[in-house]
């Protein structure tokens, strides 16, 4: 299988460059799955959404991320995202007690924290 290169960018900080085989990102049209060769397209990120990445050298890496936009090339991948996370950052009490007691925006990025954690939990 063909790599694609994948850059994750959030406002804060660089969260990986690398080379990857597979990226899936829950866009505001729906999720997409994107191989080396994939058709030029711009997409949307979801307020409260997940991406994860499959690194050729093996794994799985899974980020929350709040707003932004994909921008898929046939050779690269940019994920430039408003926010983003690691689902292995993620303070679990705390992003837990915010779906019950925040505003609406800290409550959104909380339901991405929690759905990037649940994805990486998945096999």
């Amino acid at each position: 299988m063909a790599d694609i290169t994948v850059e994750l960018v959030s406002v804060e900080r660089m969260l990986w460059s690398g080379s990857a085989s597979i990226v899936t990102a829950q866009t505001t049209e729906g999720e997409i799955g994107v191989l080396s060769g994939h058709e030029p397209m711009l997409g949307q990120l979801r307020e409260n959404g997940v991406v994860t990445i499959r690194p050729v050298d093996g794994g799985k890496l899974v980020a929350a991320v709040h707003g932004g936009f994909l921008s898929i090339s046939p050779e690269k991948v940019t994920i430039l995202a408003d926010y983003a996370i690691w689902a292995d950052e993620v303070d679990t009490a705390l992003a837990e007690s915010q779906l019950q007691d925040a505003d609406e925006f800290t409550r959104t990025r909380a339901e991405a924290e929690m759905s990037a954690v649940r994805r990486k939990a998945e096999a």
